[in-house]
């Protein structure tokens, strides 16, 4: 058996060699070849009608080495080794393969046999389409109350016996509000689907028959019959069934048991693991569209990691560096107008104006927040509400009251009358946390041509102008 699959796997490698031919290497990185295939599915991918940056050929060529160089990093640091990894791209490669398991007549054989099993479970007694008229009965009711409703019940079968219309009727008196609004029409219904009192009289009863009134754990019924039927043939609830299988992952079901089933005949030779590798080894020889799909997620997950590490991580998580940043670039970082950095607040008690002030005074401005909490609302009784923040003209109606000193309404915090502010107005950013979200996205950039240069000058790039030259032209 794994002679079998040694031998699928270089009747692709053959196929690709034959395929080649007509797709010569358009660059190499690091003395890796890239064909001119791999380049053109993402050059045209990223610049379709519709983007708005749209680059030529030779503009994409550098940010194609770029995200190919990347990708060549993370392969250095061996990230596709990482359990994490080989799972999530396992997870999405087998949504492109498993389904090359199955054939429509896989579908239709498990639709016949649910719809065999339907018919078996039914059985002769076949199904039923009925009406009733419930009058409930507790079950624990005395015998007064039980005299009671078969009274009523009485009056009512003789009602229908006298000609009185069953759903007018079932509307006006059924007390089950279910069917009751409908006339007492009850869906199609089969053996085991209801009380065994209900079905026993709804299974004595033909076509347009009433019954006499009986009792059911619910209480007193009266049924008629609307319609006996037997399971319908299988070609007119074929569409209906296979939906109702599509719907509950029949196709994922079929993959998994044809799978278990190789592993079983192997004899532990092979796993549900390799006998997808294999598949998908002949099926990316066979169709370049899913190898370069399949290719993409791969290096586009090895890009994400290894780009979390080198750049993202770094950037967000090391506020050192991203004051040192700021430093150098504080120029690079000024408002338009003043901004007051500090709170908005809103007290019950007067005192707690005061109060507040001196909870946060002296400690750093990212730390107000959990210490106001602590403070002010760590039980069940919330004594403040406060808004945080690096405030511009119109983004707080009291900010812009008593900072900005705007004529603006200030609506009333319910059950907090007393309001306040606290911080300082500021011209422009002192610290890196002012404007944190820039400076991040600013240091990601310089990391990220940093780390660009420093690929650039590790590995070895030739691209292959005659070859770029019949891009999207041959």
């Amino acid at each position: 058996m794994k002679r079998i699959i040694i031998f699928s796997i270089l009747q692709c490698a053959i196929s690709l060699g034959a395929v080649a031919q007509d797709d010569p290497t358009v660059m190499t990185i690091n003395g890796q070849p890239v064909s001119r295939s791999e380049f053109e599915y993402s050059y045209n991918k990223n610049n379709t009608d519709g983007v708005i940056d749209k680059k030529t050929v030779e503009e994409y060529v550098d940010l194609f080495i770029n995200y190919k160089l990347k990708v060549q990093a993370a392969l250095d640091a061996q990230l596709d080794t990482l359990t994490s990894f080989q799972n999530e791209f396992r997870t999405y490669r087998d949504q492109q393969i498993r389904p090359s398991f199955v054939t429509d007549d896989d579908v239709e054989k498990e639709a016949l046999a649910y719809y065999d099993k339907i018919v078996q479970q039914i059985g002769p007694r076949g199904l039923f389409r009925a009406s009733h008229i419930l009058l409930h009965l507790d079950q624990n009711a005395d015998v007064s109350e039980q005299e009671k409703v078969k009274t009523r019940i009485d009056s009512v079968y003789t009602a229908l016996k006298d000609g009185a219309d069953f759903a007018e009727l079932a509307k006006a008196v059924s007390q089950d509000p279910g069917s009751g609004r409908n006339g007492g029409a009850l869906p199609l219904l089969g053996p085991g689907q209801t009380v065994k009192e209900f079905e026993d009289v709804a299974y004595s009863l033909q076509t347009g028959e009433i019954s006499e009134p009986f009792l059911s754990p619910f209480g007193y019924h009266i049924i008629k019959m609307d319609e006996r039927s037997q399971v319908p043939p299988y070609d007119s609830l074929r569409v209906n069934i296979t939906r109702y299988l599509e719907q509950r992952g029949i196709r994922e079901k079929i993959v998994d048991d044809k799978l278990e089933a190789k592993v079983k005949e192997s004899n532990g030779e092979l796993t549900k693991e390799s006998i997808l590798d294999a598949k998908a080894a002949e099926m990316q020889a066979a169709d370049s569209e899913l190898n370069n799909l399949v290719r993409e997620y791969h290096d586009g997950l090895l890009l994400f990691e290894i780009s979390t590490r080198e750049v993202w991580d770094k950037a967000a998580k090391d506020d050192a560096a991203l004051a040192n940043y700021f430093a150098k670039h504080k120029k690079d970082y000024k408002w338009d107008s003043p901004r007051f950095k500090g709170i908005a607040y809103h007290v019950k008690d007067a005192a707690d104006v005061k109060a507040v002030r001196n909870c946060v005074k002296g400690i750093p401005f990212d730390q107000w927040n959990e210490k106001l909490r602590k403070t002010f609302n760590n039980d069940s009784i919330i004594r403040i509400r406060v808004e945080k923040g690096i405030f511009k003209e119109g983004d707080n109606s009291l900010v812009d009251r008593e900072v900005f000193k705007k004529t603006v309404e200030v609506k009333e915090t319910k059950n907090y009358p007393i309001d306040a502010v606290y911080g300082k107005k500021l011209s422009a950013p002192k610290s890196f946390e002012d404007v944190r979200s820039l400076v991040t996205a600013d240091y990601q950039d310089a990391l990220e041509k940093e780390w660009v240069a420093s690929l650039r000058k590790k590995y070895t790039v030739v691209v292959d102008p005659a070859v770029l030259a019949t891009v999207n032209k041959h």
